[in-house]
């Protein structure tokens, strides 16, 4: 640890030893704090959002169509739709909603507020438009394709022929496409911006709590919203803090100042695991961690280069010594756990080879170039790895830091040379769904604007693969559609790819044993209108 963090941690320690005259005391019985690193909560616009972060936040102050079981991802449970059909052809989705749901304005909650919300999301065309427009959706047909026979039906007619469980799991899992109440954001709408810069700060949802205040970088903080058509939650509030430093997190778990930590570093998380007073959630997801190149530069859009770059990753060592508690080595597309993965394929630091594929590339000497990376860990020590296994290859890479806008914004520009990151979606249960985000690119101009889709950030793009995922989606027999998810996993892995997984995540969320109910979501759409907590005084607490 560096002098500043020593400083920082310190502070922090005496500012919370400070902030009450009986000292540290436990959270009140009916909030939830939670501490994470908010530095990637950039905007609250459904619409808009990026990152697992806001995902656990939004819907927490909207509601969907549908949700999926945490316990059983593949089951999806109703919500705001009380009940759906597909049709014979599927083609069609029909949702049938609840009666009597309000919003937080007290305006009622009508087919026509889900028709304009998921219409904002393709008119808007920020990230969030990304998956639906792999659908075939777009600004154009948006509004004939989505609509509302009467007040209380929503009817969905798919542009193309799909796999309708996927645009179920989709509505389910992603959070983009929950309910706005559509007069309120209209009311604040400027410059046909269709409330965007209001709602970057602002909510106007149905869902169980509602936004009290937030200051980025700092807290948010959720209350209770009485009139829920669930019922009211069972917590007054929910507040959010940044809390950067994995060990102040360690600090004021350990203390009862916090009630859950998300975004711990492991060594951190593992200090905890004998604290009788806390529980570690290690919670799988399907996003992974991952090295990516940009064809956009000359180096890397060699496939030599890129197959270089490919053995001159520790895959093994940087699991091993790194990502404890934090991911699992993985090497393919499609996330581990499904029947559709193909084991890894075992690929493996080789410097010898490396320098040979160099050479016959043209760079015997190797090459100057930057490699980007988010200041947080594991990314950072990922980096550092990788930047020395580079560097013995005879590829000097400058290591580029910042925050998640710096450096996922560079590559949703596509202005980057290598940078390591984490992704890959896998929230929806299906093969497709991580195909679609580290793979897939159907339109590889610049004016496309896929911001969502790793491909298109990477610029890599093959026809023939993107054609093979989109007929896998539709295969009806089950066995043959795992067959063309192997076909599909070894024509990427022939075509020496841009973004190479190097570790699938692991999320460890420690949480203080008087919160009851709280169920760690696999795909961070975490619900919290079921939590509650253990009175202070039954814990022991207040001392």
């Amino acid at each position: 640890m560096n002098l500043f963090t020593r400083c920082t941690t310190c502070c922090v320690a005496l500012l919370l030893l400070t902030a009450s005259p009986a000292g540290l005391a436990a959270t009140p019985d009916d909030q939830l704090i939670v501490g994470m690193n908010m530095n990637n909560l950039l905007t609250l616009d459904p619409a808009a959002m990026t990152g697992n972060e806001v995902v656990g936040i939004v819907v927490n102050l909207y509601d969907g169509l549908v949700e999926l079981d945490p316990h059983q991802l593949t089951n999806v449970r109703p919500a705001l739709a009380q009940r759906w059909e597909i049709s014979p052809d599927n083609m069609q989705l029909t949702f049938h909603l609840r009666d009597n749901v309000t919003f937080h304005s007290g305006n009622p909650l009508s087919s026509a507020d889900v028709v304009w919300s998921m219409r904002r999301v393709l008119h808007l065309n920020l990230a969030q438009a990304s998956v639906w427009k792999s659908y075939g959706f777009n600004k154009d047909n948006v509004d004939q394709l989505i609509s509302a026979p009467d007040a209380g039906t929503v009817q969905i007619r798919l542009p193309k022929a799909n796999d309708p469980r996927l645009v179920l799991y989709s509505l389910a899992a992603l959070g983009s496409m929950v309910v706005l109440d559509s007069k309120t954001v209209q009311a604040h709408a400027s410059n046909g911006d269709w409330g965007n810069r209001w709602l970057t700060t602002h909510e106007a949802g149905s869902g169980p709590f509602r936004l009290d205040v937030w200051q980025a970088k700092d807290v948010l903080r959720m209350n209770r919203a009485e009139n829920y058509w669930r019922g009211a939650p069972k917590l007054a509030r929910v507040v959010f803090r940044h809390l950067q430093e994995s060990q102040t997190l360690r600090l004021m778990m350990e203390k009862g100042d916090i009630d859950i930590a998300s975004n711990m570093a492991f060594p951190d998380v593992k200090a905890l695991r004998h604290d009788p007073d806390l529980t570690i959630d290690a919670v799988p997801k399907g996003t992974l961690y991952y090295l990516a190149m940009s064809m956009k530069d000359d180096h890397f859009a060699n496939a030599k280069v890129r197959e270089a770059v490919r053995y001159l990753v520790d895959y093994q060592g940087i699991n091993h010594t790194l990502m404890a508690g934090y991911g699992e080595l993985h090497q393919r597309p499609i996330q581990a756990g499904m029947p559709a993965t193909l084991p890894d394929p075992g690929y493996k630091l080789d410097i010898p080879r490396a320098k040979a594929l160099l050479a016959e590339a043209g760079y015997p000497h190797g090459f100057d170039t930057t490699l980007r990376v988010l200041a947080d860990q594991p990314f950072l020590n990922i980096a550092i790895a990788i930047q020395s296994t580079l560097m013995q290859g005879g590829i000097r890479a400058k290591i580029i830091t910042g925050t998640g806008n710096q450096i996922y914004g560079a590559m949703r520009e596509r202005q980057f040379n290598l940078l390591v990151g984490r992704g890959g979606s896998g929230v929806e249960p299906h093969p497709h769904s991580s195909l679609r985000s580290l793979v897939y690119n159907p339109n590889n101009a610049d004016s496309a604007r896929l911001t969502n889709f790793q491909g298109w950030r990477t610029s890599f793009y093959d026809a023939q693969l993107n054609q093979m995922i989109d007929q896998a989606l539709l295969e009806r027999d089950s066995a043959r559609q795992q067959q063309d998810y192997f076909a599909i996993q070894r024509r990427y892995d022939q075509l020496i790819p841009a973004l190479m997984p190097i570790s699938q995540m692991v999320d460890s969320v420690v949480v203080n044993n008087r919160v009851q109910d709280y169920v760690p979501h696999p795909s961070a759409t975490t619900f919290l209108r079921d939590v509650w907590k253990t009175p202070d005084s039954l814990a022991g607490g207040g001392q």
